[in-house]
């Protein structure tokens, strides 16, 4: 079949299914009867926490509350909690409240939140409610409930606590010579086997033993998270993408495409063991907990876990949207299983440090530039962002040389320049003093106050993007020939330590108030100089489509307000439909030299899937 034949096919078989979404709405058809007959595209699922396991055991009428709330969104799979911070539920209400579900065919997994609590284990010395996981106490009593639940269950979870800061006389002992992230890495992979996987299967040989990430991936290194070892050892991976409301401190001031980036980069670790995603209620406004379900499903989740069940019996404003929207989420998760969000790969090796370009990649895809985190060096690119993560490569010389030579548009970093041995070299390249060294400071980008990672004296080169702090111009972005450089500070530790914040953002960036020629600019040199194909506010995202019917995107719009996005769709086709809503574009389409730029208003908060009609 030709190419072009093969598109109308493939068009004609998504009609179909759009047209049998709605057919079934129409028919009269339970909420959770449309769920389940998707439950290949997408399954719906919630976490009970241990005092909720318990109390669906104790309390007939919770049961029922409980039922009604699967029933109403769609639940087909629920997560006992077996332990929580020294609560531990009895075998026996385990089985009850399993077996009460599984009447009712919702699929059950057993899980664990291995915080202390009561007489169980020990706590860190520290600043978070973790276990000191050298303790023998610890190690014995966490091995003690793995055994007695794991033959309870065919599946079971260790949610993401499975890290630690314990700074005790007993872990400085043991930690040696070696780093904190390298001892608490080494613990917990070796007690990841001998508490929680080995126990497991010697109790029940058929279990299928998951671990979650929490969100927080440019820290897991620094706590215990080995994203090389765990996925060895454990069956199944889940993932944290859970970012909440992004303006507000209670959380973090985590940005929604973090949980897009944290997704994305774990499941190209980790390959088909990859699962489900995994969000919550907390610090979510009306908007941010739909929001954080698209965030998944753009990275490619086949299956959204709602954290807590207690949360979701409470309900939420968003609650209703999930359940209106769900055909539409479970098209867009078939679709991306097939045809993966597409981007600029952005580098970032297994266990790396970010030095002060911390949680970049998640600004940057808010500036409406399509990053796609990778965890090995992406060879055939065309462009490639390098940020100080990519230093933790000890090849990265030799893919650098090989880049350059075959024509490659890089994308670098100062905090890169500043802790790669080689970055010499590259600054003197784009022709900045090589001596370079981190000391943050803000100027102003027209109105926007930005963070710099160093006060880099521009010496008025054409195309330099510049900020102005007093009478000096400083640079914050240079391209010269196939080399760009950002020059941008967004977190490293004195920023964390100076409110005493330990894993998420530590307080708000001007760089999401870059407007004008300096965010085109920005946008340009992940376009490798070309014009870029998004423009628009900053907190708009753009998600192309790998092998999709051209031009086929998704723009998300974070803003509070309605904005005007314009879009260059590498088509001839100047008339287009939102997949979302069916309906077509309202916008303007005119013809340009590398296809139609499309001109649309996005509403606040809401999203469109841009479709050829």
């Amino acid at each position: 079949m030709s190419e072009d034949g093969g598109a109308i096919v493939r068009r004609w078989l998504l009609l179909v299914g759009v047209l049998a979404s709605a057919a079934g709405a129409a028919s009269g058809q339970t909420v959770l009867e449309r769920t389940r007959e998707r439950a290949d595209d997408l399954q719906l699922g919630s976490y009970a926490t241990s005092g909720q396991v318990e109390q669906m055991a104790r309390d007939e009428d919770y049961r029922a509350r409980v039922w009604e709330t699967l029933e109403r969104m769609g639940i087909t799979k629920l997560y006992l909690e077996v332990y929580r911070g020294g609560h531990t539920v009895a075998p026996a209400q385990l089985i009850q409240v399993r077996d009460w579900l599984v009447e009712r065919d919702i699929e059950v997994v057993g899980g664990i939140a291995t915080v202390p609590g009561g007489d169980v284990g020990v706590r860190q010395e520290g600043p978070l409610g973790w276990f000191n996981w050298q303790n023998a106490k610890t190690q014995r009593d966490l091995e003690r409930i793995i055994r007695a639940s794991a033959p309870i269950f065919d599946t079971f979870i260790v949610d993401d606590f499975l890290c630690t800061g314990d700074v005790s006389a007993e872990s400085r002992a043991a930690k040696g010579d070696r780093s904190w992230g390298q001892y608490r890495r080494e613990l917990l992979t070796e007690l990841s086997q001998s508490i929680f996987v080995g126990p497991a299967k010697e109790a029940n040989p058929d279990i299928t033993m998951i671990v979650k990430y929490p969100q927080w991936y440019d820290r897991f290194h620094l706590h215990g998270y080995d994203t090389e070892t765990f996925p060895r050892i454990f069956d199944r991976v889940w993932v944290g993408t859970e970012t909440r409301g992004r303006n507000t401190q209670r959380f973090g001031f985590v940005q929604p495409y973090e949980g897009f980036v944290n997704y994305r980069w774990l499941a190209g670790i980790v390959g088909a063991k990859i699962g489900g995603a995994w969000f919550d209620h907390g610090d979510c406004a009306e908007h941010d907990f739909l929001d954080q379900a698209y965030t998944s499903v753009l990275a490619g989740a086949p299956e959204l876990v709602f954290f807590n069940l207690g949360n979701v019996v409470a309900d939420h404003p968003d609650h209703a949207k999930v359940v209106a929207q769900f055909e539409q989420l479970a098209d867009l998760a078939a679709f991306v299983r097939e045809h993966p969000v597409a981007g600029v790969p952005a580098y970032k090796p297994p266990n790396s440090d970010p030095a002060g370009d911390m949680y970049l990649m998640d600004y940057l895809g808010m500036l409406g530039i399509s990053l796609v985190p990778v965890h090995e060096f992406p060879q055939n690119a065309p462009v490639i962002f390098l940020p100080a993560q990519a230093a933790a490569d000890p090849d990265l010389c030799e893919h650098v040389r090989r880049a350059r030579a075959r024509g490659a548009h890089l994308v670098l970093t100062t905090n890169l320049l500043i802790v790669w041995p080689h970055g010499r070299e590259l600054a003197t390249a784009l022709g900045v003093d090589p001596n370079l060294s981190s000391a943050p400071l803000q100027a102003r980008a027209g109105e926007a106050i930005v963070d710099l990672e160093a006060p880099i004296e521009a010496a008025s080169q054409a195309g330099d993007v510049v900020c102005i702090d007093g009478t000096r111009e400083l640079l914050l972005l240079r391209t010269k020939g196939n080399l760009s450089l950002l020059n941008t500070h967004t977190y490293n530790q004195a920023d964390f330590d100076a409110v005493g914040e330990v894993l998420l953002c530590p307080r708000r960036l001007g760089l999401l108030s870059l407007e004008g020629e300096a965010l085109s600019a920005l946008r340009r040199a992940f376009s490798a100089g070309d014009q870029p194909k998004l423009e628009g506010p900053a907190s708009v995202t753009y998600h192309p489509f790998v092998g999709a019917t051209r031009g086929a995107c998704v723009v998300q719009n974070f803003n509070d307000e309605v904005v005007e996005v314009s879009l260059v769709l590498p088509a001839e086709r100047i008339r287009w439909v939102d997949r979302f809503a069916g309906t077509p574009i309202s916008g303007r389409a005119i013809r340009v030299k590398d296809g139609v730029r499309l001109s649309f208003p996005i509403p606040a908060r809401d999203r469109i899937w841009i479709w050829p009609e």
